[in-house]
């Protein structure tokens, strides 16, 4: 993965009510981490930074200018609004080329398995270690013909040139099962439908309201003639 030079302005404004006012600018509030220097508080353009993150993931690698010296940057956290979907906050780690970096890498699975089968993904990332500039964009599982109980395990799973595994290699990632037949669903269909009790029809519970109505009115002017013998 090749870094991806993209222009930056430095913030003297800091908190909420100054990252909102950034974004309503057109502008993508972000923080670049270094070692053993101070924070710097940056803001892109929304829309070349949606761009970059589009065409180059989640891990991407940037070359940020405007803040002095050029700074070799990964990305490692993308606060997006959760009913919106806007970019709210970036935050970058300053890196080396030739640096390993560690990230987290989706995994994405590859062919068909086998006839009746069944496939779960357990896990959409797995951790690893890679050259900052050769970060992989995905990690492929090949599952063509797999057939019933194939799984595949963290550790067994092909990683690109020069990646190494952080994750632990016994977590399962792929899990290949039997296909419920038509019969299994019905079944389950009728084992979830025995324990639920079906409402009385509205005219037979009407019918027993005026019952406990009249006995009630019964019980009441038996009460009244008792009241007046007595």
């Amino acid at each position: 993965m090749a870094d991806v030079k993209i222009a930056a302005e430095t913030r003297t404004e800091f908190g909420k009510g100054a990252a909102r006012r950034t974004r309503r600018a057109g502008r993508v509030p972000a923080v670049l981490y270094g070692r053993g220097t101070d924070p710097i508080h940056l803001s892109f353009d929304t829309v070349e930074f949606a761009a970059v993150m589009r065409e180059n993931g989640r891990n991407a690698v940037l070359t940020v200018s405007g803040v002095g010296k050029d700074q070799l940057a990964l990305t490692k956290s993308v606060v997006r609004d959760p009913i919106k979907g806007f970019i709210e906050h970036v935050d970058l780690v300053s890196i080396k080329r030739g640096e390993k970096v560690q990230v987290d890498v989706r995994v994405v699975t590859l062919g068909e398995a086998g006839p009746g089968t069944l496939v779960f993904q357990n896990e959409d990332t797995l951790s690893i270690e890679a050259d900052a500039l050769n970060i992989p964009e995905e990690i492929t599982v090949v599952i063509d013909e797999a057939e019933i109980g194939t799984q595949f395990l963290a550790g067994e799973i092909r990683l690109p040139d020069g990646a190494t595994l952080l994750s632990d290699p016994e977590l399962l990632v792929v899990n290949v099962t039997e296909a419920p037949t038509e019969d299994d669903m019905e079944e389950e269909i009728d084992a979830e439908g025995a324990g639920v009790e079906e409402d009385a029809p509205e005219d037979e519970a009407a019918e027993d309201s005026e019952t406990a109505s009249d006995s009630g009115s019964d019980s009441s002017d038996d009460a009244g003639e008792s009241s007046d013998e007595s």
